[in-house]
């Protein structure tokens, strides 16, 4: 983050508008077109032109706001050099860490696929939790204990069944930011679980606190997975079949001591 701001920083100074255009300052199209910048290239064209055709900034955007390098001062160009060739020193020690890790915990394969099999968590994430966990979770005696010590649990300022605080308790930041993250992922998932929770509690709750509630659940599921051995099923659309059918009676019932006259077979609501 702190590269990242300075890099920022630095292209401000060039009068170069390119962090408005792209969301990541630090992705692929943005890095393609500062590598070209600090190797000297000065048409705005070309450097539009390495830009992904994914990137919502238009190639006629991106030639204005990159126009300004056919002056570009020199320095400036060492300086964006230098601002990249840190970013590759880093993503190499990344890399190495993460393999690192993986290394470690090649004897618990097993562990990392199963937890690798829900939706939102990638192997890296994985690893990170069993890195702060353990293989088995054992320190923790139940979900609960878990949740807790992540603060991915609701505040307890409760009085009269009327919860007075949202907010999530202290806990370990790491694992929590961990968790939100593959809350947000595991939301975008088809067909899950958590994508059809999502939709049913962000109406009357907002994305962030919608985002709490899975992260909670995943954390939960976690725990079940890396203590008791669980496997992950997902049974999002038949869990939403069976809520569908359980409100569909709810509703034959409510009607019914309405007095209204219900047959099944047509799917049809008659006065009584």
């Amino acid at each position: 983050m702190q590269l990242q701001n300075r890099l920022e920083a630095r292209l401000e100074e060039a009068h170069i508008k390119l962090s408005s255009l792209v969301s990541d300052l630090l992705g692929a199209s943005a890095r393609r077109m500062l590598k070209a910048i600090a190797e000297g290239e000065t048409d705005p064209i070309a450097l539009a032109d390495l830009a992904d055709e994914r990137l919502r900034a238009t190639p006629e955007r991106l030639r204005d706001a990159l126009g300004v390098c056919q002056e570009l001062n020199s320095v400036y160009r060492r300086l964006i050099e230098m601002a990249l060739e840190e970013l590759a020193s880093i993503d190499k020690r990344i890399d190495e860490l993460k393999q690192a890790m993986a290394d470690l915990l090649c004897p618990h394969a097993d562990q990392v696929k199963r937890l690798a099999e829900v939706p939102g968590l990638s192997v890296d994430s994985v690893q990170q939790i069993i890195a702060e966990v353990g293989v088995t979770a054992s320190t923790f005696p139940s979900e609960r204990h878990l949740s807790s010590w992540v603060g991915a649990c609701p505040g307890e300022e409760e009085s009269a069944q009327v919860n007075y605080s949202r907010l999530s308790p202290q806990g370990n930041r790491h694992m929590r930011r961990i968790l939100n993250q593959a809350a947000n992922a595991a939301v975008k998932h088809k067909g899950s679980i958590f994508q059809i929770l999502y939709r049913r509690y962000v109406p009357r709750m907002g994305h962030n606190q919608t985002v709490g509630i899975i992260a909670h659940k995943l954390c939960r599921l976690i725990w079940k997975i890396l203590h008791l051995g669980a496997h992950y099923e997902e049974q999002g659309p038949q869990l939403n079949e069976a809520c569908k059918q359980k409100r569909t009676q709810r509703m034959i019932r409510n009607l019914r001591k309405l007095g209204y006259r219900v047959e099944l077979p047509f799917q049809s609501v008659l006065p009584a």
